[in-house]
């Protein structure tokens, strides 16, 4: 049964991958949801911890919630998901755009990951464009939003939305769409379909770089307040998509790169042990000539 209690949020901002994860659960029934989970990996020495997860069920524990969902807006290309670790935890299962499987099949030859499905088999559940299920009493509408990946959604949660990498806080953009099966003019279109909702409708961004003239972090904002995104404002469709396919073609790849995408396609399982026990993330070498 559907409630009409106004969804809890509480953010989790992790500054090295400038990530923001979020719990949010029905104050009614006390079940929640996890979106976009960061495991802490150190590029450097290839070391892993899941102190940022275990900082969220740590909060569902005081909270007393029990967290039902595991919720992906896309795979990411910055951090790598803790989702197979939460899922361990907590037995929810973890949710991601259908279109994962046109992400994996982009991937999997890049870095000859012969185990990955194409399927999408590796998660629990597939969702798909105008689906809704629960969390307790609270609706999830999920609004396919692709442009930056093809298999980007947005969670449509009581009053809230959480957008993934489609839109960030107002003054400072929108997300680039130059990785493999990305696409300019689709995010607009994308982000048309966000602007649809109504004014009030409070934002959440799963990323902040804390732009010039701006002292702290900030992951919340509205639909209302998004009409003035410094991107969008004023701007047609196909200058918002010169615009946007200029300043991409400036951008360096995320540092996480390529750990992340061979992690998240796989739901955040690591590459397949090898015979020594040990797994590998693959480092695709380009010569040049």
């Amino acid at each position: 049964m559907t409630t009409s209690a106004k969804p809890v949020v509480r953010a989790f901002f992790d500054e090295p991958t400038n990530t923001a994860s979020y719990l949010v659960s029905d104050p009614v029934t006390k079940r929640a949801a996890v979106i976009d989970p960061v495991l802490d990996y150190d590029q450097r020495t290839g070391k892993a911890s899941t102190k940022s997860a275990d900082a969220i069920l740590e909060a569902a524990e005081e909270d007393g919630l029990t967290i039902d969902w595991i919720l992906e807006t896309h795979a990411h290309a910055d951090h790598l998901t803790a989702a197979p670790y939460m899922k361990l935890k907590t037995g929810a299962q973890v949710g991601i755009g259908e279109h994962i499987r046109e992400v994996q099949k982009i991937f999997r030859p890049v870095f000859n990951a012969t185990d990955v499905s194409g399927d999408g088999s590796e998660f629990d559940r597939l969702l798909s464009e105008g689906e809704h299920f629960q969390i307790g009493g609270l609706d999830v509408g999920v609004l396919h939003t692709p442009g930056h990946t093809p298999a980007c959604v947005s969670y449509v949660i009581g009053d809230c939305v959480f957008v993934g990498d489609t839109l960030f806080m107002p003054d400072y953009g929108t997300a680039r769409a130059d990785f493999p099966g990305g696409s300019a003019r689709t995010l607009y279109h994308s982000i048309q379909k966000l602007l649809a909702l109504p004014d009030a409708t409070r934002l959440f961004v799963c990323h902040d770089y804390k732009p010039e003239g701006r002292d702290d972090y900030a992951w919340e904002t509205t639909i209302g307040e998004e009409r003035r995104n410094t991107h969008l404002s004023g701007k047609t469709e196909d200058e918002f998509v010169a615009m946007r396919e200029a300043r991409d073609k400036d951008l360096a790849a995320p540092l996480l790169l390529l750990p992340s995408i061979q992690t998240n396609i796989r739901a955040g399982r690591l590459p397949p042990t090898e015979s020594n026990g040990v797994s590998y993330i693959k480092i695709p070498v380009k010569v040049a000539s």
